[in-house]
């Protein structure tokens, strides 16, 4: 099989299947469907020249400065009040202010015990027994190490073991 007869064998496979598909949907009357196209709408003479004439007469009005009486009663029409922005009264600005100075109080005094607390001293760990073949041995495991506490500011680098000793 080479490709000159397999491609016709193919699109008569196409045109049958169409037109099997045309006839299960009721389109086959119609061989193939064109896109409709909409008419152009057009405007009559008279349209257009009233159009036109609605026009000029707004340009004459820019022209000249004037206005119709119903572009002058609405700029006569006082403009609506901006509202009010909205402001803090003294007493929630002061409240607001202790909550804060609170917070930053609270953290300096966690930074301070941080920089206070002793270092603790880890004890060496004695040489790991062998265990014999077959039997398990529970593995002993250190505590963890404190967390620290973050803090907005720059944090001071924790003791180490090396300089403690």
């Amino acid at each position: 099989m080479n490709l000159e007869t397999i491609l016709p064998s193919i699109d008569a496979e196409i045109a049958r299947l169409t037109q099997a598909r045309a006839i299960l949907t009721g389109d086959a009357t119609k061989k193939t469907a064109k896109p409709t196209v909409r008419k152009k709408r057009t405007l009559s003479a008279e349209a257009r020249k009233r159009i036109a004439d609605a026009q000029r007469k707004r340009w004459a009005e820019q022209k000249t400065g004037k206005t119709t009486p119903a572009k002058a009663a609405k700029k006569s029409v006082a403009p609506a009040k901006k509202r009010a922005k909205q402001r803090l009264s003294a007493s929630a600005r002061k409240r607001i202010a202790a909550a804060q100075k609170k917070r930053w109080a609270a953290i300096r005094a966690a930074k301070v015990a941080v920089k206070k607390a002793p270092a603790k001293k880890v004890a060496k760990k004695a040489p790991a027994k062998k265990a014999a073949v077959g039997t398990k041995v529970p593995v002993k495991r250190t505590p963890a190490a404190k967390v620290k506490i973050a803090v907005p500011e720059k944090a001071a680098p924790a003791p180490t073991e090396a300089a403690a000793s």
